[in-house]
């Protein structure tokens, strides 16, 4: 079968745009792939995180990823600190890897701002730590939103760089996996901003945690505008919205979407149901949809972040068959380089 590895950061305060940019995918994918969901503590400290609230926030991210339904016995549930492999195969990534190559890597320059000279080593070599939680396992298929296929496409480098210069076929050359149509999740209160846990006001997004009546008031107080909703002949020939259209109407085309997501309907059959309809009757659907699907999710989140125990007990069992996948990989790579071990 073939095999997904995915990650989400430890970051606090999870909300709808993890959720529908990434964990519900995970659910979806655990029929058909060998999945490893691995919780990114390494990469959660290449900015500088209080110790108690990591410890918390980890515990957090596994509770979302058990109370959206993926299964701990058919995946493997981690955080990635546990798996010393992971560092180790990053070192030996930082010899392979390009500077040329990680310079190119916008995201890097996103975050480190003006205040580039002052950044950690880790923010900058971070992608080469990210192609070593993939191909540490081998992993073949890998889920990612826009602003990660540039990594990806780094680890694709990387294996394919170690493969030559080892003269080997050690890794797969990895294959993006782009889901859903809402990977895009933006604020609630300014469809042109992407949803984020730093957005002062807590009314821009649907917190994972949140309750029924905080989902439909958040709903329903969501920015609109006074026309009528668009239909599917506002979409391209791929089914997408054209971002000049989008920016026209961002708090449309960000209400549709997540209304597509959360029934698993395309878009386009989105559209179709609510072309020429007010925002009232159209969020009033959405609110009840989102209850039903987000509720009960943020009641077993509380649950299970009361009960660190359990928990911990579901990330030490998955960090011990994460281990013995790749454990084996590590020492064929160190073959591969000429490591001496007794």
């Amino acid at each position: 079968m073939k095999r997904i590895f995915s990650g989400v950061q430890p970051t606090g305060n999870l909300h709808l745009g993890n959720y529908l940019g990434a964990i519900k995918n995970f659910v979806a994918l655990q029929d058909d792939y060998d999945c490893i969901y691995c919780v990114v503590d390494m990469h959660a400290i290449t900015l500088w995180q209080d110790p108690g609230a990591l410890r918390a926030n980890t515990r957090e991210v596994a509770a979302a990823y058990l109370a959206a339904g993926v299964d701990p016995k058919r995946c493997i549930v981690f955080n990635q600190s546990q798996v010393p492999a992971h560092a180790q195969l990053a070192w030996i990534f930082n010899c392979v890897a390009r500077l040329g190559w990680l310079n190119r890597m916008t995201q890097f320059k996103d975050k480190a701002g003006k205040n580039r000279e002052k950044a950690s080593v880790g923010l900058y070599a971070y992608p080469n730590l990210m192609a070593a939680d993939i191909l540490a396992y081998k992993a073949t298929h890998v889920p990612v939103g826009q602003d990660q296929k540039q990594h990806l496409e780094l680890a694709r480098d990387i294996a394919q760089k170690f493969n030559n210069d080892y003269e080997t076929e050690l890794f797969p050359i990895l294959e993006p996996l782009i889901l859903g149509p809402a990977a895009r999740v933006m604020s609630l209160r300014d469809g042109a901003k992407k949803m984020s846990k730093s957005e002062a006001s807590d009314m821009s997004r649907i917190n994972m945690t949140d309750g029924a009546d905080d989902i439909a008031k958040k709903i329903r107080k969501a920015t609109s505008d006074a026309e009528l909703l668009p239909g599917p002949e506002a979409l391209d020939e791929n089914g997408a919205v054209p971002e000049e259209t989008r920016q026209a109407r961002p708090e449309a085309y960000n209400l549709l979407g997540i209304y597509a997501a959360l029934s698993d309907k395309p878009l386009a059959e989105a559209m179709t149901e609510f072309a020429g309809s007010q925002f009232s009757h159209f969020k009033a659907v959405l609110t009840d949809l989102a209850v039903a699907a987000l509720g009960p999710m943020g009641h077993e989140m509380k649950r299970l972040t009361g009960d660190p125990s359990s928990v911990d007990a579901v990330l030490r069992d998955g960090a011990e068959r994460a281990r013995a996948i790749a454990e084996p990989v590590l020492r064929e790579v160190y073959d591969k380089v000429g490591f001496l071990r007794s």
